[in-house]
């Protein structure tokens, strides 16, 4: 190799890495990011946080303690205000260097569309780590203490546990109630069992809602009904009418319904840990009914080899019938809700958070194509492919819930969709 060719190589290898051009690119990103961010949080913020804040401030729950509650509620609010952002402030920021023509100067400079890719993955992988952590480690631990803030307040303020048209769920009661105003609530329905385990229900055309401090809580019914009956012999039961009852629910009961932490507010470990339990029960359920429902096909075999002769062919129907029953039985077992919703949970932990790493080739891709003012086609782009990823995300889940699809692919297409056509915009911008 002559010197001529040794001095026409060694620019190129200079030029194929530029650590300032990287920094200023990997600054642009998360400035653009942190904007990008603040706006999602405060959007968040008020959708899930002012308006629960407020509903709180009207019974009269103490302001420092509304803070606490908002403090401690901020992890979810982060963990998906991340993603969305970081596609936004990608896109703002890559299509302001393509409008300013600053790739095509970088491109002259004899550097390629990798120089560009590059930082801007690793701001993905940062903020998807983050968002990570954010929503595996922070929301377990701001729910927890958010359920203790919570039950504290109860203890105080009970009124905060009944609403207009909604049913509430205790430790053995069920209460529904009608429209409310105030302290007074209309038709309101109370399902519940007795200490000698006996079932009641309750019904009256109006309540109202005493302070019971520490006791609980406590509902004066206006013309009330009342009938308990026992649990094995159904056709032993009481009634009763009374113009004036009073109804409590204990503090025990209280504070143990708002205890349950549910799989959003777990962590991933925890998470998976409850799954492989709940699929072994459910692997025991569905052998059970398996069990029956081979048990009723043979009861229905025999019966129609015997043919009529036999004493079972009067019961073939009633076998069949039952047979049908225990399949649809057993058909609700391996469809289990509960599993389905605890897996889907599962991967939305990871689908949404490295969902900043789907946007990376897509934001790269779109931003280049920014002619004129790439800031703010940038930021309307991010806008608009958020509410079509959020979109997505929420069918997704509807559908592997209501129709049994794999929670996989329920919660990652949305952001394999993103990357692939990130990836083929990718490949014809840099083919021109």
């Amino acid at each position: 190799m002559n010197r001529s060719d040794k001095i026409s190589r060694l620019p190129m290898a200079d030029r194929s890495i530029s650590r300032t051009l990287f920094i200023y690119l990997v600054k642009d990103c998360f400035f653009s990011f942190l904007v990008a961010f603040l706006f999602f949080f405060f959007v968040f913020f008020v959708n899930q946080l002012l308006l629960f804040a407020q509903e709180i401030l009207t019974k009269h729950v103490p302001f420092y303690q509304v803070m606490l509650l908002i403090f401690y509620s901020l992890p979810s609010i982060i963990a998906m205000s991340a993603p969305f952002a970081s596609l936004m402030g990608i896109l703002m920021t890559v299509g302001r260097l393509s409008s300013d023509n600053e790739v095509l100067v970088i491109l002259a400079s004899g550097l390629s569309h990798r120089m560009i890719f590059l930082p801007v993955l690793v701001v993905g992988i940062i903020i998807s780590i983050l968002s990570f952590i954010t929503n595996d480690v922070l929301l377990p631990m701001g729910t927890i203490q958010l359920s203790k803030l919570y039950r504290r307040i109860l203890v105080s303020t009970p009124a905060l546990e009944l609403e207009a048209n909604s049913v509430k769920r205790f430790k053995d009661t069920v209460i529904v109630t009608g429209p409310v105003t105030g302290r007074a609530i209309g038709n309101i329905f109370i399902l519940d069992r007795t200490s000698d385990g006996e079932r009641r229900v309750i019904m009256a055309s109006k309540a109202e809602l005493l302070d019971a401090g520490k006791e609980g809580l406590s509902l004066d019914l206006e013309n009330a009904f009342i009938q308990s009956s026992k649990e094995i012999i159904r056709n032993d039961y009481d009634y009763a009418s009374a113009d004036v009852l009073r109804y409590w629910v204990p503090q025990e009961d209280l504070i143990q319904a708002v205890a349950t932490i549910g799989p959003r507010e777990m962590s991933s470990t925890d998470l998976r840990n409850d799954i492989l339990y709940k699929t072994l029960e459910v692997g025991e359920r569905l052998d059970e009914r398996n069990n029956r429902v081979l048990v009723q096909a043979m009861n229905l075999e025999d019966s129609l080899r015997n043919g009529p002769a036999n004493d079972t062919w009067n019961r073939r129907e009633n076998y069949l019938n039952s047979l049908i029953r225990e399949y649809q039985a057993a058909r609700a077992v391996r469809n289990d809700r509960s599993l389905l919703v605890y897996r889907l949970e599962y991967y939305k932990k990871f689908s949404i958070p490295f969902g900043s790493m789907s946007f990376v080739l897509l934001a790269v891709s779109l931003g280049l194509l920014a002619k004129k003012s790439g800031q703010t086609v940038g930021f309307i782009f991010g806008l608009i492919i958020s509410v079509i990823y959020w979109a997505l995300l929420l069918g997704g889940q509807t559908m592997g819930i209501q129709m049994g699809y794999s929670p996989f692919w329920s919660m990652w297409l949305p952001n394999i969709l993103a990357a692939s056509i990130g990836f083929v915009l990718f490949l014809i911008r840099i083919q021109k």
